[in-house]
């Protein structure tokens, strides 16, 4: 079996698109190298590279001109005798020849819809058109989560049996032991705490970093911030500025995907309070962690949490700080939620993850 992929994100996404875009791949390569994947795209880049290194996948250049991607990629993949086209990020071709091919497309959230005060007016109509045109043109949907499914199903009109759940993992990383001397290394190199909390994701109005600024107010508990920073950044700043909090908040950045399994893993508690998400990978990279989770009750959190997660209503800073103060007071209960995670975190693996890919695969072309 040939696939093609829409693999923009695969080599130029350095974060959610593009570790799901890497991941996918790399995981098929590694469980059915019988298949050839084809990663079609005007260019490569130094990301994704170890993955290209597999003799079961290769890169191919797409052909030039204006909208390429849009108008002319689905003909190269007809091209390279593809039996699927997958497009990774919610969007398919619009143009096609007449050769057999089946067409996929993973969608992974429909933010823009429940939250349209984070996206102009002209972002939202681009990307409902965009959706809605794949969802509409694939034989087969893949939704991240079953949060994802009752968007599509609501928003795009979709039916049901269009759309299979399929869940995405995390990197390697987050799975694997670091040696002593690394994690040394990099408690030193960015000055960490003994003990602290943990925070992972772009800093956005939507992933409510305020509210955990807020809930550590008026205690000692150290919080460390990974994330790109937006112009919502100046509003956490003002507030630690005039609460005299610059001691206690530390914001990091360059950090490797290494280093960051190190702060997961030294972390006490992983808060995340996001207002809504399409999975929460960060979730998963912090269960992977064998550290305790306190997260949203809403969107798809509960799904990528498990039961054994800690979960508030991310509205109410006065929640989030009682669970947070709770957990930070009792290692036991910290330990007991995290053992229990770690154990519900393992269907997130992936392996049962690329067999659910190949089935659908499989199924869409019998």
């Amino acid at each position: 079996m040939k696939i093609a992929y829409d693999a923009k994100r695969f080599f130029h996404n350095t974060s959610g698109l593009g570790n799901y875009s890497r991941d996918l791949v790399r995981i098929l390569a590694k469980y059915f190298p019988e298949n050839e994947y084809i990663l079609l795209n005007k260019n490569q880049s130094e990301r994704g590279k170890d993955i290209l290194e597999n003799p079961d996948v290769r890169f191919a250049e797409t052909s030039g001109g204006m909208m390429a991607r849009q108008l002319k990629m689905g003909k190269d993949a007809q091209k390279q005798n593809a039996d699927i086209f997958h497009g990774l990020s919610g969007e398919l071709p619009l143009k096609w020849d007449h050769a057999p091919i089946k067409k996929m497309v993973t969608i992974h959230d429909l933010i823009f819809m429940r939250y349209p005060q984070y996206y102009s007016f002209f972002d939202r109509k681009i990307h409902l058109w965009k959706f809605k045109k794949a969802a509409d043109s694939a034989d087969k949907i893949i939704a991240i989560s079953e949060q994802t499914k009752k968007d599509i199903i609501q928003f795009l009109n979709v039916p049901e049996n269009k759309i299979e759940v399929i869940y995405q993992g995390c990197h390697q990383a987050f799975k694997e032991e670091q040696p002593e001397e690394f994690i040394l290394q990099t408690r030193k190199k960015f000055n960490l705490p003994d003990r602290f909390i943990l925070n992972v994701g772009t800093i956005e109005e939507r992933k409510n970093l305020l509210n955990i600024v807020k809930a550590v107010k008026d205690t000692a508990i150290p919080l460390v911030v990974v994330g790109r920073k937006t112009k919502y950044f100046r509003k956490i700043q003002q507030f630690i500025q005039k609460s005299k909090m610059e001691k206690q908040i530390h914001f990091l950045e360059n950090v490797s995907m290494d280093e960051l399994a190190v702060l997961y893993k030294s972390a006490d508690i992983f808060v995340y309070p996001s207002f809504f998400e399409g999975f929460g990978i960060p979730v998963i990279e912090a269960l992977f962690s064998k550290t305790v989770v306190v997260t949203s009750n809403t969107s798809c959190l509960p799904e990528a949490g498990g039961p054994d997660s800690v979960y508030i209503n991310p509205g109410n800073a006065a929640d989030i700080s009682a669970k947070i103060q709770f957990l930070w007071k009792s290692e036991s209960e910290r330990q007991r939620r995290a053992d229990k995670g770690f154990d519900f975190v393992q269907k997130f693996n992936d392996e049962p993850i690329a067999g659910r890919l190949m089935e659908l695969y499989r199924k869409i072309i019998s």
